[in-house]
């Protein structure tokens, strides 16, 4: 099977700054001509750039702060690239935040923030990138989904719902796009091991279920990226986790909407022990 990267030679890579993003940076390197970081610590993105020069001298590489939360700064970023008459060839939509409350508790501005990165920044870069796909006849998007967007998880509903929005645009936009030369791809991780926890404000200790299913962001990048390059349209990385993601859906709804109430009632009783 043709590799997607023999005709695609310029990447752009979001949330390239660390987890699962900055994996998939190291292991699309070896494959591009160009490749564009974009996250909003630069300092972190500069020196991914100086470690993937040293490793690969001839591969051009770009920092872009932005943070995608703000709409002002995608249009600054979309606005850098023109001016260097960039053309992406593959875009890797990566950057996501996650949450891990009520929804009646979440501060508003954590909504829209999730909203805005998880769901309209993937949409305006593909909206500006994909019509010279189209007309060059070749390129790639891979949009970070999550296991999340297979299921309800009680305590993160718009995390939840933006990736349920994530699945449904990406297939959707694959099916308008057969036959043009662009492949569309939804990579859908379950557990990794990544500072995304943290800052989504899932922290302790990991459930029996997250042990077995759980892998690095160095494996969980490897995984998406060979299947990405041979056009595989829905990628469940980790070898355990995506056997359990085939069997998912011949168990019965009745059993998952019971371990989700199950969860809400634990939850709400945990906070209201405080």
């Amino acid at each position: 099977m043709r590799s997607i990267f023999t005709a695609n030679r310029t990447g752009l890579v979001t949330g390239a700054s660390a987890g699962i993003g900055l994996e998939m940076a190291r292991s699309l390197a070896s494959k591009l001509d160009s490749l564009i970081l974009v996250a909003r610590r630069v300092e972190r993105l500069e020196q991914l750039a100086k470690e993937l020069h040293a490793r690969y001298p001839a591969l051009n590489v770009v920092c872009e702060a932005a943070d995608l939360s703000d709409p002002e700064a995608v249009e600054r970023l979309l606005r850098q690239l023109k001016s260097r008459g960039t053309d992406v060839d593959v875009l890797v939509n990566n950057a996501g935040l996650g949450e891990s409350e009520l929804f009646e508790r979440s501060p508003w501005y954590r909504v829209r923030q999730i909203v805005e990165v998880n769901v309209i920044a993937m949409l305006r870069l593909t909206h500006d990138v994909l019509p010279g796909m189209v007309a060059r006849g070749h390129g790639a998007i891979l949009n970070i989904g999550s296991g999340a967007g297979y299921a309800a998880m009680p305590n993160a509903a718009v995390y939840t719902a933006s990736k349920h929005f994530v699945r449904a645009f990406t297939e959707s936009l694959r099916a308008q796009l057969a036959g043009t030369g662009v492949t569309v791809s939804e990579a859908a991780p379950g557990p990794v091991e990544s500072e995304f926890d943290r800052v989504a404000g899932i922290e302790g200790g990991a459930t029996p279920a997250q042990r077995i299913f759980r892998i690095t962001a160095q494996e969980c990048a490897a995984d998406i990226v060979q299947e990405f390059e041979k056009g595989t349209p829905v990628i469940f990385p980790g070898r355990n986790y995506r056997w359990m993601m085939k069997v998912q859906p011949l168990m019965p709804r009745r059993l998952f909407a019971a371990q989700v109430a199950q969860a809400a009632r634990k939850l709400r009783q945990k906070l209201a022990r405080g």
